[in-house]
């Protein structure tokens, strides 16, 4: 094969200045990373930040306050083209000015005027719900729930009623009330948001401004300045190619599906040695694996042995057997089978037959005795004679195994005429045997039961305990030993 010109390079090793280069950028992706998921969890998690509480059991009214957060929707909120509700603002004025005529002592008359507003307020409140537009339908429930539980009735705008009459407020006190509805209602109240949308109909997102200027083109001039590197290091490799070498850059540069960009930014802290996700590629690696070793290995399996029955079960193979005949031969190298017997012969004959002269005189000789022990009346034959009948027979055959690698060794044409035309016949008479009567359709019916065989017993034997137990058994290869104390 070819090898490519870039190969030929000598790699160059990054500078200390490339390294903190590196460290930087991957530092700013981590950060870049953070604000995409900060940014996409921004409208679910909005009531969240706007009053920065928790509520662990949903059903309780049970707060947990976090005032150590800072109040960030204000400045996030123009990012998400998100502005205040005009009636849940109204509604928030109105009751603040009722709270305020009630803690001064107004006038009867106002205060009932008040009253009156705050309860149309309310009741105008539950039947165009203003939530909707920020899909969050379930506050207003939350809402009349709570209005309801206070007051004892079963509609909400029956329990506005009488929470804010003068009985139930001489009753009750103002104090008492107030805080139900500063604490249990009015923060609900104040998530109600409108947000606008553009020109194609989609909400208002400015986040791609912030994201293009801060971020992508940084992201941009660092894929530029590793192209330079690499064609600096490989400098046979396009800029296409070397392109194609940051395909997993890519991601930093989509101002959609921004979450994809947890792999290139992963990938850049790995290689500036700020994490360490090796032990995590470890575990998905194991599991994917042991999901899919099985599965895969039974697919080959039975692919390689229905291939395997399709080619025995062909009616070719006296064609075949008879085209490797050296005048039938297409290959372009009819003497291949030929010099490889010229080869193989001497080496067996001359050299490795003769260093097994002890353990063939030792198995000749306890041959020679158990044969005749064998026969009728046959007598008992020295180990001594025996040794000695078997090494003459070793030694016979060995000079005749000497005598055939030497002539096997030496450059004979007429020998290798002779032993390629041995040769030809074999496969000859190789081919007319399975030519004849069923011969070649019983032997194709044994091989493919064989097959067969093995499909429905190996294969049906491969279960999900046995790759976790070659899993293991890889983990325990390669896996170190634990180093021993010193003594």
């Amino acid at each position: 094969m070819v090898r490519p010109r870039w190969l030929s390079a000598q790699r160059v090793t990054a500078s200390r200045l490339w390294r903190h280069w590196d460290r930087a950028v991957a530092l700013w992706a981590g950060l870049n990373l953070l604000l995409v998921v900060f940014d996409i969890t921004y409208i679910p998690l909005r009531t969240f930040w706007l009053q920065r509480n928790l509520t662990p059991l949903p059903q309780v009214p049970l707060v947990v306050p976090l005032t150590v957060l800072p109040d960030i929707t204000p400045v996030y909120d123009p990012v998400k083209g998100i502005e205040p509700h005009r009636e849940t603002q109204a509604y928030l004025r109105a009751f603040a000015e009722l709270d305020q005529a009630l803690l001064n002592g107004a006038p009867a008359a106002e205060l009932t005027a008040r009253q009156r507003r705050q309860v149309e307020l309310t009741a105008a409140m539950i039947n165009e719900n203003p939530f909707a537009a920020s899909g969050n339908s379930g506050t207003l429930e939350k809402i009349k729930n709570r209005l309801r539980q206070r007051a004892g009735l079963e509609s909400a705008k029956q329990a506005a009623d009488r929470l804010l009459s003068e009985a139930w407020l001489e009753q009750r006190g103002w104090e008492q009330e107030r805080r139900f509805w500063q604490q249990q209602v009015l923060p609900l109240v104040a998530t109600s948001y409108w947000r606008s949308i553009d020109e194609n109909g989609r909400p208002t997102d400015h986040f791609w401004r912030i994201d293009l200027l801060l971020f992508q083109s940084v992201f941009a001039l660092d894929i530029l300045l590793r192209m330079l590197r690499l064609r600096r290091r490989f400098p046979g490799l396009s800029w296409r190619d070397a392109l194609l070498r940051r395909w997993i850059d890519l991601p930093l540069l989509l101002p959609f599906w921004r979450w994809l960009r947890v792999v290139p930014v992963v990938e850049r802290l790995s290689q500036a040695r700020l994490i360490n996700v090796e032990p995590l590629r470890a575990v998905v690696s194991r599991a994917v694996v042991s999901l899919l070793a099985l599965e895969l290995f039974e697919v080959l399996a039975l692919q390689l042995v229905d291939g395997t029955q399709s080619l025995i079960r062909s009616p070719q193979w006296p064609r075949w057997i008879r085209s490797l005949r050296s005048h039938q031969s297409v290959s372009g190298d009819d003497q291949q089978l030929v010099d490889l017997v010229r080869l193989w012969g001497p080496l067996v004959l001359g050299r490795v037959a003769p260093r097994l002269a002890p353990e063939l005189q030792s198995l000749l000789g306890h041959s020679l005795q158990q044969s005749l022990r064998e026969v009728p009346g046959g007598a008992i034959l020295p180990s001594g004679l025996s040794r000695q009948l078997a090494g003459g027979m070793v030694d016979s055959l060995l000079d005749l195994s000497r005598g055939t690698a030497q002539r096997l060794a030496r450059s004979d044409d007429r020998q290798a005429e002779l032993l390629q035309q041995a040769i030809d016949r074999f496969w000859e008479e190789l081919a007319a045997a399975l030519e004849q009567a069923g011969t070649l359709e019983r032997s194709q019916d044994l091989l493919c039961g064989l097959m067969q065989q093995i499909k429905l017993n190996y294969l049906a034997q491969m279960n999900r305990a046995g790759i976790d137990a070659l899993m293991d058994e890889l983990d325990e290869l390669t896996s170190e030993p634990p180093a021993t104390p010193p003594a």
